[in-house]
């Protein structure tokens, strides 16, 4: 198809739009346009004419006010992180970077928080002279480094570091090979927290179509080149971490008391001798919506709040983290769902949001919590990206520990039976990846339980017993939870500008013919695919305060497909692969839609109304009620102006023109 022209924003308009924001306004001849406009999915064409960088809520005020003037439609961009492509899609780009407020407070008496309006003050106190787009892309870049989440992992994915492994690379078949096996101690400890076994005894797996021979040479040994900047994120050694017991309450999903666990786990070392206590049942964390997840969990962890130890005495300390989904990701997901180590337990990031501070399709800036508009709460907890922009968070945070063929549908089965019943401070996933180069498939398997460490060893013994395939990599340990969140996207091996596609289920059940069929589909998928089954319920089934339905929260597994390519391949199967498992093959135990924040491009508009279940006539309500004239299109939202089913494609930025359309 012919490449897509944006026309360019007039002087006059230039001019009006710059004159009446206090940041700054980039056209698309500007150095920093690209800088601000880039975004994790490479297949996605920017057709802004303009990127206005507000200071603040009233700037957003504006430009949403100048936006409707003048016919223009604006799209939010806080992290860039969504695959469908809507940060970039609008006219005017409005880039939340500079939103990069953050703190942590303990409750007041009673449990109560400081409202964002009580802070609007320093909130006016903005930094003008914030992070320019350059910079801040390099800080998103250093974010993407995960080997701090387990050596052991990325030496095995990757082999030990090498200067230049970072480099692009070429697309590679994956060869069929015998599987290498690994030493005892590459091995580590002999009861996995992650779990990584070959799936050998696939049938061969096909690859996409090699580039075109002026790739640059594979330098290093990454098979998919997925981190950017050789910076580990370590914590200071001025903070403190210690071991933390979450009180003991009866287990809703079982009528066993006893809890269980793994540790691969937010942990470290621990002195058995001082058992740390919160003080807090939770904290309050603001953030700005310029702030990544990865941001904000650096921060709480850096900024630990006071505990109670016989031994540390007043000098205790004890980190709190707000209930994420794993990053990368910008702000935004907390307004989709947000399903992560701490859902089972703490319920979803929606479920946590206390107050927000959001700009309105009118450009009123307003602050938005259970007894403020309302109904605007309610729906904005789920779709809140199509109902307003959301500019200032407070969530609450909570006290996190720091201490083949035949052989891969029984691994599933094991997981799948292992974890009937778990208590909500288990966490655990399994993952399909293709690759890594020149090997087979691999099937790992992951678990955190966040708690002590002396509570679990029977989920551990239990999955440890499978004997289907020999394990390549076992590793057990206690790790901090800010590393932690870092474990699954070291396994994704996830690359910004590459070409991604997403899609995503929350099913009820996991039969093993469902299983069985699952593993033969994965079999012939190209290289850069990963399928991930996470165990789901726990306290999200609690929470029924806002848009997601209890239908959606009472499914037993969030399952998605997680494919990236390289630009120069334009393979169906990328694609192909992805939509007829999630569409087809678990067709008979989905709940309807996925999480809102696993919606991916292109969805067709019955699968995003069917996140929302029987609350979708009341989402619709209020986003007539706010966003009468749709000015928030460029989002997940699936219908038109007149409130009728839209091409997924009107509301998304288009392809790359020498890619197919439909990807």
């Amino acid at each position: 198809m012919p490449a897509f022209v944006p026309q360019p924003l007039s002087k006059e308009l230039h001019e009006e739009l710059g004159s009446s924001i206090r940041g700054q306004v980039y056209l698309r001849d500007d150095t920093e346009f690209v800088e601000y406009s880039s975004i994790f999915n490479g297949n996605v064409v920017c057709v802004a004419r303009a990127v206005a960088c507000p200071l603040d809520a009233e700037d957003v005020s504006k430009i949403i006010l100048f936006c409707a003037k003048h016919s223009l439609s604006p799209s939010i961009k806080a992290g860039g992180y969504g695959t469908g492509g809507w940060a970039i899609g609008g006219d005017i780009i409005v880039d939340l970077s500079k939103f990069v407020e953050i703190g942590i407070e303990a409750p007041l008496d009673g449990g109560g928080y400081t409202s964002l309006r009580d802070q609007d003050e320093a909130n006016r106190k903005a930094n003008e002279n914030g992070p320019s787009g350059k910079r801040r892309r390099e800080e998103d870049t250093a974010l993407r480094f995960y080997d701090a989440a387990s050596e052991q992992v990325a030496n095995f994915l990757r082999g030990p570091h090498r200067v230049g492994w970072d480099l692009p690379q070429p697309v590679r078949r994956r060869v069929e090979e015998q599987t290498p096996i690994f030493d005892s101690e590459r091995r580590g400890a002999s009861q996995p927290s992650t779990t990584i076994v070959p799936s050998n005894q696939l049938p061969p797996t096909q690859s996409s179509r090699s580039p075109p021979a002026q790739s640059l040479p594979v330098v290093g040994g990454d098979p998919f080149g997925y981190l950017d900047a050789p910076v580990i994120s370590q914590l200071p050694p001025s903070v403190t971490q210690s071991a933390y017991t979450p009180p003991t309450r009866p287990d809703p999903l079982t009528s066993r008391s006893g809890t269980v666990v793994n540790p691969q786990l937010p942990s470290v070392q621990r002195n058995l001798a001082s058992e740390t206590q919160p003080i807090y049942p939770h904290a309050y964390v603001t953030f700005g919506a310029g702030m990544r997840q990865k941001e904000i969990d650096t921060y709480t962890a850096k900024h630990p709040l006071e505990g109670r130890s016989i031994i540390a005495g007043p000098n205790a300390t004890i980190p709190y983290h707000v209930p994420f989904a794993a990053h990368p990701g910008g702000s935004g997901v907390v307004l989709l769902g947000g399903f992560g180590f701490l859902s089972r337990l703490h319920g979803l990031s929606i479920d946590n949001l206390v107050e927000v501070e959001m700009v309105t399709a009118d450009g009123k800036v307003i602050i938005v919590n259970e007894h403020e508009y309302p109904d605007l709460w309610w729906a904005l907890r789920g779709a809140g990206p199509a109902l307003g922009v959301v500019t200032r968070y407070k969530a609450k945070a909570f006290p996190v520990p720091r201490f083949h063929r035949a052989t891969a549908p029984s691994l599933i089965r094991h997981f799948r039976d292992c974890f009937k019943g778990a208590p909500r401070e288990l966490y655990a996933n399994v993952i399909l990846t293709a690759g890594p180069e020149g090997k087979d498939s691999l099937v790992v398997v992951q678990m955190c339980y966040v708690g002590p460490k002396d509570k679990g060893q029977e989920y551990l013994l239990a999955l440890s017993s499978w004997d289907g395939e020999r394990c390549l990599l076992n590793e057990v340990h206690e790790k901090s939870f800010l590393h932690q969140q870092d474990s699954v996207a070291q396994v994704l091996r996830g690359k910004r500008g590459r070409q991604w596609f997403i899609r995503s289920a929350l099913i009820t059940s996991l039969p093993d013919e469902i299983i069985n069929e699952t593993v033969l589909k994965f079999a012939d998928t190209p290289v850069g695919c990963t399928w991930l089954f996470e165990c789901a319920g726990g306290a999200i089934v609690d929470f029924e305060d806002n848009c997601v339905p209890k239908s959606q929260r009472e499914s037993s597994f969030t399952i998605a497909a997680l494919h990236q390519w390289e630009m120069e391949v334009d393979d169906d199967r990328c694609i192909d692969a992805a939509e007829e498992w999630i569409r087809d093959s678990l067709k008979s135990v989905q709940s309807g839609g996925p999480f809102p924040s696993f919606l991916g491009r292109h969805e067709p508009a019955q699968r995003t109304i069917g996140c929302y279940g029987n609350n979708w006539q009341r989402l619709v309500d209020v986003k007539r009620k706010y966003d009468p004239k749709n000015v928030f299109r460029n989002s997940l939202w699936p219908l038109d102006a007149a409130l009728e089913p839209c091409d997924p494609r009107t509301h998304e930025p288009p392809t790359p023109h020498h890619l197919k359309f439909g990807h």
